[in-house]
Order: C-alpha cells, then sequence, then structure tokens
C-alpha cells in the first residue's frame, strides 16, 4: 500500500484490512512536504508489517519485485497516475501482475473529473457511496473510458457504537471537527473560534472541544497557514475553561460526542454513522469552495445562532443511505462487491496491461509533466537518476537523507504560514 499523507495512510491502510482481512500489509510512504509522522500513523491503529519510505521510483521498483496480489494506490490523482503509468512499464514483460486498486479518502466536492480520470486505469476504482458510483461511471462514460472498474463500498473507518443519547455521567460534549484548508481565510477561521467559544460560555455546564488533525510541526494533506492552535490565543477573552483544542483518534473522540459541529469534514459522516446528532455549518454561506454543499439535503444544515439556541439537526435517511453512511447496521457487508471483483481478478491466469484514460495520445500536453513530476519519462520509465537505489545506503547516510527531508518540509511550512501572508499584504499596499 502506497500512501502520501496522514488521511491517505488512514484511508489506504484501513481498506487495505477491508479487502483482505487479517492479511500482511506491506506499507510504502511516498517522499514529500506531507509524509505523516509516526505519531499520525500510530493514531490510525493499523500497523504495517513492514513500513517504508520511498519516492515514486523506488515503490515501483519494489512493487516489481515482491510478490503481491493486491497493491493499493493511497495517493492525490497525479500521484496515481504517475504509479499507474510506472507499474505498467515495469510490469509490462511479466507472466502475471497484482490487482492495482485505488479510491478517495472522503467527501468528493471538488475536481470530481480531474480526480477521477487521473485514478482511471487501475483495476479497481472505489466509490465510497452509491452516490459516488453514480457520478464516477457518468464521469468516465462522458469520456469514453470504460466504467467497469468503479465499484461501490464506503468509507473505511466508519465505525464504532451506535449513540445512545446523553450519558448521565460526564458534561453534554459538542465537538468542532476543524479541517486544514476548509475555511482557509484567517478572519473566518478566528470567526469559527469565536462561536465555538461563545457556545461554551453560553452553555457553562457543556464540554466544548475543538478536535484538529495535527499537532504544531507535523504535516497533513493541506499545509494550514493559520493554524488554530495559534488563531486560539487572539479569541478575544480566550478560550473559556470548558472549551480546549483536542487531537487523537477521531473514533475516540466521537465515543463522547453528543453534537458534531463541523464545515464540511468527513467525520460529519463517522458521526452520521453512529447517530450522533450532526451539524453542517451555514455560518459561512453554503458554497463549492467550502465543501458544504455535498450536504445539500441531508438534514444537517444549521447556523451557531440555531445551534446555540438548542437546535439539534435530523437527519435525512434517504440523503444518509446514497452516501453509504450504514447506521441501520448493513455496514458489515458495504465491502462485500470489492471483495469478490478483486477475488475474481486475482482468479485468473493474467491481467490484462494496466490501460489508463491518459497516455501520450490523449492528453500529450498534460501527462508528461505529471510523470516527470514523479520521476518518469513519458513511456513509465525511470528518469535518468531516478531509479531506486541499486545497494542499501548506510545508517548514516539515511538519517542525513532524513535530517535534510525534515528540513526542506519545515521551511515549506514556514514559507506558507509566515512569509507568503507578508508578501501578500505588502502587494495589497
Amino acid at each position: 500500500m502506497l500512501a502520501d499523507s496522514d488521511t491517505r495512510w488512514k484511508w489506504g491502510a484501513l481498506t487495505a484490512h477491508r479487502l483482505a482481512p487479517g492479511g500482511p500489509l506491506d506499507g510504502y510512504l511516498l517522499r514529500g512536504r506531507a509524509t505523516p509522522t509516526v505519531r499520525q500513523l500510530a493514531e490510525v491503529g493499523v500497523r504495517a508489517d513492514a513500513l517504508r519510505e520511498v519516492t515514486g521510483a523506488e515503490f515501483v521498483a519494489a512493487a516489481g519485485r515482491e510478490r503481491y496480489d493486491v497493491v493499493v494506490l493511497a495517493c492525490v490523482g497525479g500521484a496515481v497516475q504517475a504509479m499507474l503509468h510506472g507499474l505498467g512499464h515495469a510490469w509490462s514483460a511479466a507472466p502475471a501482475r497484482p490487482v492495482v486498486v485505488t479510491g478517495y479518502v472522503g467527501v468528493v466536492y471538488e475536481k470530481l473529473a480531474d480526480g477521477l480520470l487521473l485514478r482511471h486505469g487501475a483495476d479497481v476504482v472505489l466509490a465510497n457511496s452509491r452516490h459516488d458510483a453514480e457520478r464516477f461511471r457518468a464521469v468516465y462514460a462522458g469520456a469514453g473510458a470504460p466504467d467497469d472498474s468503479v465499484t461501490e463500498c464506503a468509507l473505511p473507518f466508519l465505525g464504532g457504537e451506535r449513540y445512545a443519547g446523553a450519558a448521565q455521567d460526564r458534561p453534554y460534549t459538542v465537538v468542532f471537527a476543524a479541517q486544514p484548508s476548509v475555511p482557509e481565510g484567517r478572519a473566518d477561521r478566528i470567526y469559527l473560534l469565536e462561536r465555538a467559544a461563545r457556545h461554551a460560555r453560553l452553555h457553562p455546564e457543556r464540554d466544548v472541544l475543538i478536535k484538529l488533525r495535527s499537532r504544531p510541526g507535523e504535516h497533513t494533506t493541506h499545509i494550514e497557514e493559520h493554524p488554530y492552535q495559534k488563531l486560539a490565543a487572539r479569541v478575544p477573552g480566550g478560550l473559556p475553561p470548558n472549551c480546549r483544542l483536542v487531537y487523537g483518534h477521531m473514533g475516540d473522540v466521537l465515543d463522547r460526542t453528543d453534537l458534531l459541529v463541523t464545515v464540511s469534514s468527513t467525520a460529519a459522516l463517522e458521526s452520521l454513522h453512529r447517530a450522533v446528532p450532526t451539524a453542517v455549518l451555514t455560518d459561512l454561506g453554503i458554497r463549492e469552495p467550502l465543501g458544504n454543499h455535498h450536504f445539500l439535503g441531508s438534514g444537517c444544515l444549521a447556523s451557531w445562532d440555531e445551534l446555540d439556541a438548542g437546535h439539534l439537526p435530523e437527519p435525512d435517511p434517504r440523503w444518509t443511505a446514497r452516501q453509504g453512511v450504514a447506521a441501520d447496521g448493513t455496514y458489515e457487508h458495504a465491502f462485500d462487491a470489492a471483495r469478490e471483483r478483486i477475488a475474481d481478478l486475482t482468479a485468473r491466469s493474467a491481467l490484462p496491461p494496466l490501460a489508463p484514460y491518459y497516455t501520450a495520445r490523449t492528453a500529450p500536453g498534460y501527462l508528461p509533466a505529471i510523470l516527470a513530476r514523479h520521476g518518469f519519462d513519458p513511456q513509465g520509465g525511470p528518469l535518468p537518476g531516478r531509479a531506486a537505489p541499486a545497494r542499501e545506503e548506510s545508517a548514516l547516510r539515511r538519517a542525513t537523507r532524513s535530517a535534510l527531508r525534515d528540513a526542506a518540509r519545515g521551511a515549506y511550512r514556514h514559507g506558507v504560514q509566515r512569509v507568503a501572508p507578508v508578501i501578500r499584504r505588502m502587494g495589497e499596499l
């Protein structure tokens, strides 16, 4: 399994275990600015039998050597497309090859066509709901691409006990699930913190938890220009005693949640799956860049003013059913179709070559740059100097390379969070 960030590791590792329960898992982390830390990996609760940080070319070389039955690509679309071409080139002379699986880590609310066509060519493209499966097939059919790879399943990290009402042995708990990139603006993010703090002051008998994705210095799929940890100090009057920042596994937080509040986080689907009251905020508008338009028709849209007044949204069961949120207990069968398709493919004596929609003929002005970014030439072969090293590196050399990568990631984060805002402000003068 190859992943390029903390959320995609979570999706990929849990998906691998859903598809092959009890099977061994070799984990590969695609080297980049969002490579997850040991803590982030441990938070998912899934251990890999082996774990390596690699470049795209190194992963392709390893996948060509090892005898895998299934390869799960849990990466951003461009990386998936590059790996498909790289693996296709590496396996071109092999008598047999593994089944290749990919998909999305959560709600698909932007870049639907772009992301899907970059994932085309995998043997299995997982759709997290009936709604997504229908959209995915429509995109492939509209582009004239085969759509038989699209397979309906569900998000692999749904689970936990069904909500049974407020507990008597702890305070009523409201959780605001923050997101690294939604909303992006500093003023909007401070507004959300202020409203969470205000809710805590209006309801001193409640606990209000602001659930954050990463600790300071950690990398996520998206770099936060305005981290909530720093903005919390700017809330007028500070955060009240019953309002605080928390980290950790979302499932553990949901175990003590009585009301989940978010702008558009996938945590809303986890919450709905458990039948926890869930509110998708409308305070900043219902807009495509926020992703909350995905929840139109859900019955979950609400404002902080309504929540302050005691409103509890009630989800529409027809909407939740189409979104793969199985609060009715059918979730245990959500991956049956995917397992059956993989079993059928692995039982074949040989699979046809990987055939992505994008080729040098269909996308000559788009594909080569994507491949080059990940170290491959237009035919999917490794670029000179980007192939996997022929011998094992010394411990000192590995440590030096790791330190240099950490420094580069730190510099990138500093540039996004510190330098870029200053440059923008100067440009506005």
